[in-house]
C-alpha cells in the first residue's frame, strides 16, 4: 500500500482512505453492522489504514461500528472524528456548537464509542460562528495536551479561518468535497494548505457516486438517502451533469480502467498530500477503488482530463439552502 503524509505533520495514513458513514448514516437505511465490520477489517487487510466516521453520523453508531471494527487492530490504523453539533433529547442534530466545554465533552464521548485512548485526527465539522476558531483551536490543543487527541483537523472550511485556526494549533487536514466535477477548492483552498503545509481530504471524490457511470437521471434513491435533497441530483441536473460521466466514461475506456479508478486516480494526482476518503458499503467496490492506486496517469492524460472536465459546469448546488450556509466560513 501506498503511503502519504498529510502536509508537514508527521501523520502518514494510506494513500486512499475509507469514508465509513455511508455504513450507517445519509445513503439509506443502516447496512448490516456485522457485515460493515468485515468490510472495515478487509479494508485493513488489503492495507487501508486511515478511516473517517464523526459524532453526527447516526448519531454516534458510525463511530460504535468503527470502533469495534479497529480495536482489534488498533495500533495499525488512523481513527478520524468530527466534532461540532449539538443533540436534541431524540438524539437528532440540532444546530452548531464548537463551545470549548463541549468539545471537551465530545472527546470523551467519542474516545468510548471508538474503544480508544487517542483519537489521531479530530476536526470540527463545521465553523461555528458563535465561537472564534482561536478558543475552538485552544480547546483542541488542549486536547492534544493531554493525550487524548494526536492532529486537528476542519471541515469545510475558508482560507480565513483556516489561517486564524492555524496560529493557534497547527492544522494537520482539511477536509471537504474534491472532485472532477466539484473543483472549487483550486481557486483558494489547495493554494493556502500548500502554503502552510496543511493536508487535504477530499470526501466524494466519485461524487456521491454519481462519477461512477453508476447513476442517471431514472435512478431512485432509497428513503432517507440526502440525495434525495441535494440540489445536484435532482432529476435536471442529473440529466444536465451525465456530460461529467460521459467524459470520465470516454477516457477510462481508452485507459483500460472503470470510471470510479480514473475520477480517483485524477484526484491522487494532484498533490502528493491528498488522500481522498471515497466510502463504500460493498467489498468489490473497495477493491475497485483501490485499484486506482495502480492507475498511472501521464502528464498529457492528466492534462487532457483536467482541460476537458473545465469545459464542464455542474448543474445544482452540493446542498441545500440551510447547508450551503455552513460550509466556507
Amino acid at each position: 500500500m501506498q503511503k502519504r503524509k498529510l502536509g508537514n505533520s508527521n501523520l502518514e495514513v494510506s494513500a486512499l482512505g475509507l469514508g465509513c458513514m455511508g455504513m450507517s448514516h445519509g445513503f439509506g437505511p443502516p447496512a448490516d453492522k456485522q457485515e460493515m465490520i468485515s468490510l472495515i477489517r478487509t479494508a485493513v487487510d488489503r492495507g487501508v489504514t486511515f478511516f473517517d466516521t464523526a459524532e453526527v453520523y447516526g448519531p454516534f453508531t458510525n463511530e460504535e461500528l468503527v470502533g469495534e471494527a479497529l480495536a482489534p487492530v488498533r495500533g495499525r490504523v488512523v481513527i478520524a472524528t468530527k466534532f461540532g453539533f449539538n443533540f436534541d433529547s431524540d438524539g437528532k442534530q440540532s444546530g452548531l456548537n464548537s463551545r470549548p466545554q463541549h468539545i471537551q465533552q465530545v472527546a470523551e464521548a467519542s474516545l468510548k464509542r471508538l474503544r480508544t485512548d487517542t483519537i489521531d485526527l479530530f476536526y470540527q465539522h463545521r465553523v461555528d460562528p458563535e465561537v472564534p476558531i482561536e478558543d475552538v483551536a485552544g480547546a483542541v490543543k488542549e486536547l492534544i495536551q493531554q493525550g487524548k487527541v494526536r492532529h486537528f483537523g476542519l471541515s469545510e472550511a475558508g482560507v480565513k479561518t483556516i489561517r486564524r485556526a492555524h496560529a493557534v494549533q497547527p492544522v494537520t487536514a482539511l477536509q471537504s468535497e474534491y472532485s472532477l466535477w466539484w473543483r472549487e477548492p483550486e481557486k483558494e483552498i489547495i493554494p493556502v494548505l500548500e502554503e502552510l503545509g496543511i493536508g487535504f481530504v477530499p470526501f466524494s471524490p466519485l461524487g456521491k457516486g454519481f462519477l461512477t457511470g453508476k447513476l442517471n437521471d431514472e435512478s431512485q434513491f432509497a428513503k432517507g438517502d440526502i440525495r434525495n435533497v441535494l440540489p445536484r441530483f435532482t432529476q435536471e441536473a442529473r440529466q444536465a451533469n451525465q456530460a461529467f460521466v460521459d467524459l470520465i466514461g470516454r477516457v477510462a475506456a481508452q485507459k483500460g480502467v472503470t470510471p470510479a479508478q480514473l475520477a480517483l486516480a485524477w484526484v491522487l494526482a494532484q498533490k502528493p498530500w491528498m488522500v481522498p476518503i471515497p466510502g463504500t458499503t460493498k467489498l468489490h467496490r473497495l477493491e475497485e477503488n483501490l485499484g486506482a492506486l495502480q492507475v498511472a496517469l501521464t502528464p498529457g492524460e492528466l492534462r487532457e482530463l483536467t482541460d476537458a472536465a473545465s469545459k464542464l459546469t455542474a448543474q445544482g448546488e452540493r446542498y441545500p439552502e440551510a447547508m450551503q450556509k455552513m460550509i466556507n466560513r
